[in-house]
């Protein structure tokens, strides 16, 4: 004969269910909640409070605390009780004057407000207007570009190059091809010091210069590798002799597609007698202010980084060996740069964003 106090009915509305199987549902965020629901989801299947427990990991003492507080206050019973602290001492209409006022004004004597500046305005602590900044994600110190290409054929050239990174052909080479110009060999006017324990290296902010270097690279969308060449000009000149670099590399049974950006010198008409000359080379151009779609800049912005932004070249001679060195390591070492989103996702951001700028008022 079972004994101990009798387990309370539990019955659940439609409506009841159907928020109690959102609830259970949530793959991160409130997980004691969506724990709770799948308590009471289960109690309302029939099974007892050792078999719910048993089957969720739980004691059936939580089982049947959580079950009791569904009886008596339904939906309401399963939230959590505010708890005991200090009161809030900011109110709404306070939270909202601060996002208010950094939203919609600025300082009489600066382009953006700072933590301090706003506080005085409106009245709260410093800390008190860090703490609503990074509750509404604001931050107004920060400032990013954009530009927006104005390309009458934008929509043709974007499906056109992201269809060569995510069905390349068959028997052919995609090569992102660009010249990194006016790389400069640069010397501080005074020896380094070095990084220590607690101090970062030091350098001098004035330089010399030592002359420039151009370098022409092209870069194997499939594989990484790149085929990069120095020249002490930028030209039609030099842009042809690089293609004819390019010729000699890749064997002569690919045909070889290059996506380039709209320099002057990649139209001439001395490089498009050559092009008639070499039927396998198929030119794809970029949208004016597009050159994000030519993956070549990703390889150079590695380069600047890892070689160029703090490098130290008393000649050209000495910035070039450092770069092909760096090119040789990459090249032992390849790794793609591997191209993900389609061309109708890339639109479709490209059409969001216009329209979120199309009433901002500036």
């Amino acid at each position: 004969m079972r004994r101990g106090r009798p387990i309370a009915p539990l019955s659940l509305r439609v409506e009841e269910r159907e928020t109690l199987e959102r609830w259970a549902r949530r793959p991160k965020s409130a997980q004691a909640l969506a724990q709770r629901s799948r308590m009471v989801l289960e109690c309302a299947a029939g099974n007892s409070n050792t078999a719910v427990a048993h089957q969720l990991g739980v004691t059936h003492q939580t089982v049947g605390k959580w079950r009791q507080r569904f009886v008596a206050r339904r939906l309401d019973g399963l939230l959590d009780e505010p708890r005991p602290g200090a009161p809030r001492q900011v109110s709404d209409a306070q939270i909202e004057r601060v996002v208010r006022l950094t939203l919609e004004s600025l300082p009489a004597d600066a382009t953006h407000w700072s933590t301090r500046a706003l506080a005085r305005r409106s009245g709260v602590s410093q800390t008190m207007v860090s703490r609503i900044w990074r509750a509404f994600a604001l931050q107004p110190h920060r400032v990013e570009g954009f530009k927006l290409s104005k390309d009458p054929l934008f929509i043709e050239k974007v499906r056109d190059i992201v269809g060569l990174y995510l069905n390349p052909p068959d028997r052919a080479l995609v090569l992102c091809v660009d010249e990194k110009a006016q790389i400069q060999a640069l010397d501080r006017s005074q020896p380094l010091l070095p990084m220590r324990p607690g101090q970062a290296e030091r350098r001098t902010a004035d330089y010399l210069r030592h002359g420039t270097t151009n370098l022409f690279a092209a870069l194997d969308a499939s594989t990484g590798t790149v085929i990069g060449e120095f020249h002490q000009r930028h030209r039609a000149r030099e842009f042809r002799s690089f293609l004819a670099t390019i010729d000699a590399a890749v064997p002569d049974e690919l045909e070889l597609h290059l996506i380039l950006d709209n320099y002057g010198t990649h139209k001439t008409p001395a490089i498009k007698r050559w092009l008639l000359r070499h039927p396998r080379f198929h030119l794809h151009f970029t949208p004016t202010s597009g050159s994000w779609l030519n993956l070549v800049e990703r390889w150079f912005g590695l380069l600047t980084e890892k070689q160029l932004r703090r490098g130290v070249h008393r000649s050209t001679r000495e910035l070039e060996a450092a770069i092909r060195a760096y090119l040789e390591h990459h090249n032992r070492h390849p790794k793609a740069f591997i191209w993900t989103k389609t061309a109708d996702q890339i639109l479709d951001s490209v059409a969001r964003f216009c329209k979120r700028i199309s009433n901002s008022g500036h």
